[in-house]
């Protein structure tokens, strides 16, 4: 696939995320948030990994704070090496959280690592078949294939406007797909990509 098909996607699903940003962005959060916790089974005590929100991102902090308080774990990304998948840090309401890489927010590094069982990501598009169009830099598709490469269970949800939902988005190799994603609107299950 080539850089410039892909430079183009994201020119135009940053477009739209904004909008959608804009429209909905301070209802949302609630609205993902329910359709996460009526729709994906979660073990107790589960590890649940998620991002804070930058720009126009879907904001997961709504839906961490509920399975916090349902007695879940929950973590942050930081980056500690670039190019090597992202380490998860342990993250409760009220952490402060440090300045990180790429403009990110993401909990001090005394907070202890965990692997966690969902990984909650970011994302400018996604498809129907569960492709996902990040920033470019790779650490998520770095960080699934790793953590899926252990054979431990691991589900990938992407949290997004609906509106950020594209058509046939360019794929490479090594790009990861989505087990779940969850919008304003529902929690959508993906099959398992042929010959993937």
């Amino acid at each position: 696939m080539s850089a410039q098909a892909k430079r183009r996607a994201r020119e135009t699903a940053k477009f739209r995320r904004d909008a959608a940003h804009r429209e909905l962005g301070r209802t949302a959060a609630a609205a993902l948030a329910g359709h996460f916790l009526n729709s994906i089974p979660l073990a107790p005590r589960s590890i649940v990994a998620g991002y804070a929100a930058m720009g126009s991102e879907a904001d997961p902090l709504e839906l961490l704070r509920r399975l916090e308080a349902a007695g879940h774990v929950c973590a942050l990304p930081a980056v500690a090496l670039r190019q090597a998948p992202l380490v998860f840090r342990r993250w409760r309401t009220g952490d402060v959280l440090v300045p990180g890489d790429h403009g990110t927010q993401e909990p001090s590094s005394d907070a202890p690592a965990c692997r966690p069982d969902v990984v909650l990501m970011p994302l400018l598009a996604f498809d129907g078949s569960g492709r996902r169009l990040g920033y470019g830099g790779g650490y998520y598709d770095r960080t699934l294939a790793a953590l899926r490469a252990e054979g431990t269970p691991l589900l990938a949800v992407g949290v997004a406007f609906s509106a950020q939902e594209a058509q046939d988005l360019p794929e490479d190799d090594y790009d990861e797909r989505l087990d779940w994603v969850v919008t304003e609107k529902e929690a959508r299950r993906f099959g398992a990509p042929p010959g993937r």
